[in-house]
């Protein structure tokens, strides 16, 4: 993990907001864990839980019209771009409420609307086209900026290079942002990675990076703050690799058997990016233990909600296998 940060500025406000983000996460993927075992959810489920401080440090400083793209551990992304957490969850158990009508599933939702392109279920294939949005804000010279969200195995796919290329050739205000959580699928970054410090991968292409504590939402914030404004200045690009940890197997078939339950726990006990929060917040006396207990309340009580919504929302029509596959207009 990467070393502890100093204390970063922050207010009463703004860490509240932080944290009831991060533990509206949480909270939906355990949720969204139990589910899967009550065989609510099939197929593939990849969980968020750890990750939480990455993109919510992010979306917090990014303006409201800036493009997210993500992978297929995706629930988190959604949720901090605002998307409703019953659609969402409607879609994670293939239900017609769902943000794709149930046919999408866990790794492909999307929400144009909240500026969410994606959810994509092959390895780093998000990564051009996130390339692509930023091509298009570029040409639209609108002064926004599009964000990448890839892992660390993703990393090493010839796509992402080739994306890295013509972002750098164009000058494209894009962040690239490399969640690495230390064991792609399951085998662990130093077994499969000549070059570790993926910050640096960018280098041969004139394109800068930055490594940071991806499980301090404060220090992504400011890092995600000098990006941003990297990037809309016509810099080009940028590499932000976030040192994080996820808790939960690669997906929830995989036991996590190559890591150790003594390394989960002392990442859990001493680098928990919700409960840093939480410290910080009744250290500078901005809360108590009942005010928080009372925001966890009002976070399950939505999960359970969009549970429920879930639950009882219809399965798709089968008709519905044949819309939404071509769309037709006119010469």
């Amino acid at each position: 993990m990467a070393g502890k940060t100093k204390t970063l500025k922050t207010n009463r406000k703004e860490l509240l907001n932080l944290y009831r983000e991060m533990l509206l996460i949480r909270r939906f993927e355990e949720k969204s864990g139990q589910l899967y075992g009550m065989g609510l959810i099939a197929g593939f489920c990849h969980l968020y839980i750890g990750q939480e401080a990455v993109v919510v440090g992010i979306k917090a400083v990014i303006d409201e019209d800036d493009q997210m793209i993500t992978g297929y551990r995706d629930h988190g992304h959604m949720l901090a771009c605002g998307m409703d957490p019953k659609g969402v969850m409607a879609e994670l158990t293939g239900r017609s409420g769902g943000y794709s009508r149930g046919k999408g599933g866990s790794m492909h939702m999307f929400s144009t609307e909240k500026k969410f392109f994606g959810g994509h279920g092959i390895v780093g294939a998000q990564v051009p086209i996130g390339a692509g949005l930023g091509l298009a804000n570029k040409y639209l010279d609108n002064g926004q900026i599009s964000v990448t969200f890839f892992g660390d195995g993703a990393a090493n796919q010839g796509q992402v290079y080739e994306a890295f290329n013509m972002a750098k050739l164009w000058d494209l205000p894009t962040l690239f942002v490399i969640e690495n959580n230390q064991y792609a699928m399951g085998t662990s970054i130093k077994r499969a990675s000549a070059q570790t410090e993926l910050y640096k991968r960018g280098i041969s292409f004139g394109i800068e990076g930055v490594q940071v504590d991806g499980m301090d939402v404060l220090a992504v914030r400011d890092a995600t703050i000098k990006a941003a404004k990297h990037a809309r200045s016509g810099k080009g690009p940028m590499i932000m690799e976030m040192m994080t940890y996820r808790y939960r197997g690669h997906s929830m078939s995989d036991p996590a058997k190559y890591r150790t339950r003594e390394e989960v726990k002392e990442v859990r006990e001493d680098h928990d990016p919700i409960d840093m929060v939480k410290n910080r917040l009744i250290k500078e006396e901005w809360a108590d233990l009942d005010s928080l207990k009372a925001i966890d309340k009002e976070i399950k009580a939505i999960v359970n909600e969009a549970a429920e919504f879930a639950k009882t929302s219809p399965e798709p029509d089968p008709s519905e296998l044949w819309t939404d596959v071509l769309l037709e207009v006119e010469a």
